[in-house]
């Protein structure tokens, strides 16, 4: 217990360590997190850490689908359903299908075998290239897209896993009934999602515990019955975020943003880490291949695996549009540049490791699975290639087709949209308030400070938004003043607890107080 408990410490101390240099260098925290785990991999004495598959599918999965999926906007999602789909299904089943004859014919593999590997490399991870593309501010649409592939294709791909896996250990496999069970799967596990009930409760912390349940709740039954249970959970996710504002207290949002974060980054690099660990347990695995020979074989299927998308990419984005004229007239098409930076963001990740771990180390006959070891390998050396390689070269590359910034225009035309629904909430809070005065008979004593507060608020934002510099420097002034003030009263707060004149009940009630006030004023400027 004490030796795991240091080691857990010890990927800590790791992770901040990664945490705090990626944000100097620039550079994603998932890539330099995976850099960091093999090269520790590879210091003798180091204790081996071990990625168990099972805990990676069942524990680690479903919170990062679901988180993914409560961020995404459903209108969006629903708006891009088609490339979605496209590359979510369509490109991992062509992925995969590539793989598979590319080592079927080049290395050998057997058809089944080969099946395995093109699945398990098949989907995506998006984490660092989504990471990039935000802070490179590419147009929103990629974004999404981005998103919504990342939530989907980890479901194609483990369904045509298990139908691979299934193939090999029992030496059959009929496309028929593959087809109709993938079919099958899919209408159920949406059908379980969309059924999904979820009790909410006035205390934040029930609330959040159940939150915690709910990507569970949604996976596990559907793994149960033989399904992925990822698209479950995408769609219980994509329920919340459509339906959370009537679900979800404003105390519990406040809270549960927080805490999903933190949840959701330290997972992440705990399972970046982990990944990179890896590869002293996968070198040591090897036997009978020599170094060349491997090269050769993880350079065949890096290459087949990034060409596949490249391959997939551009029909896929204009052939709908040829062939069917009312998708070209609802959706025009995009620029070139649009699907090739789509086309390199295919970096691979611990889905696909935990997939390729997971596979039985014997068929149903007692031999052994074939080229079991030689699938980790090949499958390890393309997330490296692909999550290191492509991922340090994407910043180059979106410079290059023209994309840096391209979003900027769209950031802007949102803050107005921002500006314009926070001016008519404040007058829709303002019409409300002549109503009660009317109605209730409201002294002017009583009603002044409110009418001049919504006021106040509705002359900050209509400088904040009109693009006029000497409203928007006294905007900054005023925002100024206001930190200073609110660190003042913090610093007397502060103060008075030292002297013993305040208990510490009250020093954090009134100390949370003005951290919300300091979080409303630092999220209204936003990004400006």
């Amino acid at each position: 217990m004490i030796p795991t408990v240091q080691i857990l410490v010890l990927l800590l101390v790791v992770i901040a360590a990664v945490a705090v240099a990626a944000a100097r260098l620039r550079i994603p925290p998932a890539i330099l997190l995976v850099i960091t785990g093999v090269i520790l991999a590879l210091i003798p004495g180091l204790p081996t850490v071990k990625l168990a598959p099972e805990f990676v599918l069942l524990i680690v999965l479903p919170p990062l689908i679901y988180s993914s999926a409560v961020a995404m906007s459903w209108r969006e999602f629903k708006f891009n359903l088609r490339p979605i789909s496209l590359l979510a299904v369509g490109c991992v089943l062509f992925t995969t299908i590539a793989a598979a004859a590319v080592t079927h014919w080049l290395l050998g593999f057997s058809w089944p075998v080969g099946f395995v590997l093109g699945a398990i490399v098949s989907p995506p991870d998006a984490v660092a290239p989504l990471s990039i593309a935000r802070r490179m501010q590419l147009p929103r649409r990629l974004v999404v897209i981005l998103e919504g592939e990342g939530l989907a294709n980890d479901a194609s791909a483990l369904i045509l896993y298990r139908f691979a896996v299934a193939a090999v250990s029992l030496s059959v496999f009929s496309f028929n009934k593959a087809a109709g069970m993938f079919t099958a799967i899919i209408c159920g596990e949406i059908l379980w999602g969309m059924l999904r009930l979820r009790r909410w409760v006035r205390d934040p912390r029930i609330e959040i515990m159940l939150s915690i349940l709910t990507p569970f709740l949604a996976y596990w039954p559907p793994v149960h019955l033989g399904a992925s249970g990822v698209l479950a959970t995408v769609t219980a996710g994509l329920y919340i975020s459509w339906n959370g504002l009537k679900l979800i207290s404003a105390a519990t949002r406040l809270q549960g943003i927080f805490f999903w974060d933190f949840l959701i980054y330290l997972t992440e690099g705990f399972v970046f880490l982990i990944t990179g660990l890896q590869a002293r347990t996968l070198i040591a695995g090897i036997h009978g291949d020599s170094l060349s020979d491997l090269a050769i074989s993880a350079a065949v299927v890096c290459a087949v695996v990034i060409l596949a998308r490249f391959v997939w990419m551009f029909p896929a984005t204009y052939l709908p549009r040829w062939l069917i004229p009312s998708i070209a007239r609802a959706d025009p098409s995009p620029p070139w540049q649009w699907p090739f930076a789509l086309a390199f963001t295919g970096v691979r990740g611990t889905v696909s490791l935990a997939a390729a771990l997971a596979i039985p180390l014997a068929t149903e006959s007692g031999a052994l699975f074939p080229d079991r070891d030689r699938i980790l390998f090949l499958t390890f050396s393309v997330i490296l290639v692909t999550l290191v390689g492509q991922g340090l070269m994407l910043p180059a590359v979106i410079r290059a087709l023209g994309l840096a910034n391209a979003g900027r225009r769209e950031r802007h035309a949102d803050r107005v949209e921002e500006f314009a629904a926070r001016r008519q909430a404040i007058e829709a809070a303002m019409h409300r308030l002549d109503e009660l005065v009317a109605d209730r008979k409201l002294a002017e004593d009583f009603v002044g400070p409110l009418r001049l507060r919504h006021r106040d608020r509705l002359k900050a934002v209509e400088h904040r938004s009109d693009g006029d510099d000497v409203h928007k420097r006294l905007i900054e002034m005023r925002d100024e003043v206001e930190f200073a003030l609110i660190e003042a009263e913090r610093k007397q707060i502060n103060e008075l607890y030292r002297d013993g004149k305040l208990k510490d009940e009250a020093r954090r009630r009134i100390e949370r107080e003005l951290d919300l006030r300091e979080a409303q004023l630092t999220n209204v400027r936003g990004e400006e």
